[in-house]
């Protein structure tokens, strides 16, 4: 038996076979682009998605027999984004991504509206779904006439694979439009949003069964009749389901083009002062708080572009030795911030530049303003009532050791790494696969990684980097007022 995990991101496709014990058996990735048409704009085809399906899937099944033995499918997506649909299932217009910021007027009317916040849990950020349908309807007026379905990217993969219109509670309650406490669709939010209980998909558990591979994808991809395909789960919480972050005191910290510190709660008790984001976990009876920066490698690559040199190369170039923190100060609000600032309009400074500040300075200035960020969220998390002693590390951003070192002394506790690498949310997906086929108990199959190296803060530099974020907050409001 084999399942296959899914981890739809806003940069590529990642596809990962696992056998029925979660071992991977191999893995491949599609990429595609993002358009931005106008600034603070991101868009995608959502054809695209499909083709870096069908490519990924493919491979698989050309370098492994196993495939063959496909029971289930988990399809892990990034959030919030807003796939129209019309009558036909044909789309109406490209995806309005995660980290488009256009609706920022539209989501601070919908955060205004009373119980607003009270029945989704959250604040309503530009970033989710509901203020981008509030944009369409009074920008494009046309296309909002035309919607007959609204999908997450995660669940347009889901109607592709099983015909279907069905969604998991994780994604969900990212619109805006979710009941999360209840996890069902609020009549009273979808109305205050303008929008109808029969354009949403259906609901079911990340863990549930919601639908079977259709016959013509299983003939074509040369697998059985009886291929399930799970509900399936928003990025993060499908990386803890990947990690094992299932209980209170577990979590993780996540460096991709987004910076994620997650921390899994057994009940419901959303916090939206703070800007932590209170979501349903991918299985029954469980919820997850999480602060976000949105740009935290994204801020490398941005200095990689205009420098010409690669992420690693700026890195390494900065040795092994932390150090204490530098003279030149960066905002990392490149495309604005969620937590702890809710806002969509400030963007990222450079300070403390002078004649003699290097290209290492700038490096080491962006590292540690991302660090920073995260602590950021850290503490939200901690006003909330999470306790976290330690944190698992997965993204992309974790193969930079000395950027680790950063994150751990800032954060003020240790970082573990996943043994033998890991795959995040491919294998939290691929784990919801072998639920929703076989029926198990998630408790069972959602199990912690063997766990490597161990990243402790350096103690010496902790009250020095406790002082400089202090200076780091305090440059929010006044970098602010000048924009």
């Amino acid at each position: 038996m084999s399942f296959l995990g899914i981890d739809l991101g806003t940069s590529g496709l990642r596809a990962l076979l696992v056998d029925d014990t979660g071992a991977p058996i191999g893995a491949t990735e599609r990429h595609y682009e993002a358009a931005h048409p106008k600034s603070g704009w991101s868009e995608q085809d959502p054809a695209d998605w499909i083709a870096a399906l069908e490519g990924a899937v493919a491979a698989l099944k050309a370098a492994h027999p196993e495939f063959a033995g496909l029971k289930g499918i988990g399809i892990a997506g990034h959030m919030h984004g807003a796939t129209l649909l019309d009558a036909g299932d044909k789309v109406i217009r490209p995806c309005i991504l995660w980290n488009d910021t256009r609706s920022h007027a539209e989501a601070a009317l919908l955060d205004g509206i009373e119980k607003v916040r009270d029945l989704s849990g959250n604040i309503v950020f530009p970033g989710f779904t509901a203020p981008k349908l509030e944009w369409v309807r009074t920008h494009e007026p046309q296309n909002f006439a035309r919607i007959a379905k609204v999908l997450l990217p995660a669940a347009y993969l889901n109607l592709y694979l099983t015909g279907d219109h069905v969604a998991d509670m994780s994604d969900s309650a990212g619109t805006s439009w979710l009941d999360v406490g209840r996890r069902e669709w609020s009549d009273y939010l979808l109305e205050k949003g303008h929008m109808r209980r029969d354009q949403m998909p259906r609901l079911v558990e990340g863990s549930a069964r919601a639908g079977t591979l259709g016959a013509g994808l299983a003939h074509k991809w040369g697998v059985g009749d009886n291929v399930a395909v799970a509900g399936g789960a928003g990025d993060n919480a499908a990386a803890a389901c990947g990690i094992g972050t299932m209980d209170e005191g577990q979590g993780f910290v996540s460096l991709g083009t987004s910076g994620v510190i997650l921390a899994a709660r057994r009940g419901y008790s959303p916090a939206p002062s703070t800007a932590v984001h209170t979501f349903c976990h991918a299985v029954p009876d469980r919820w997850y708080q999480m602060g976000v920066m949105l740009s935290a490698t994204d801020s490398l690559n941005w200095l990689s572009r205009i420098t010409g040199e690669k992420p690693a190369a700026l890195t390494t170039a900065l040795g092994e030795d932390l150090g204490p923190p530098g003279s030149v100060r960066f905002l990392p609000y490149l495309s604005g911030e969620r937590t702890p600032h809710n806002d969509a309009a400030i963007r990222g400074a450079f300070t403390g530049l002078g004649a003699d500040t290097r290209r290492e300075d700038l490096t080491r200035a962006v590292l540690e303003g991302v660090a920073f960020g995260l602590r950021d969220s850290f503490e939200a998390l901690k006003a909330t009532g999470a306790q976290l002693e330690s944190l698992i590390a997965i993204g992309g951003g974790t193969g930079s050791r000395y950027w680790l070192k950063f994150i751990a002394t800032v954060l003020g506790v240790p970082l573990r790494l996943p043994a033998g690498g890991e795959f995040g949310a491919a294998l939290g997906a691929a784990r919801l696969g072998i639920c929703a086929a076989m029926g198990a108990d998630p408790q069972v199959v959602m199990t912690m990684p063997d766990l490597g190296a161990t990243i402790a803060p350096d103690e010496g530099l902790r009250a020095a980097y406790d002082e400089a974020f202090a200076r780091f907050r305090a440059a929010y409001p006044a970098i602010r007022a000048t924009q």
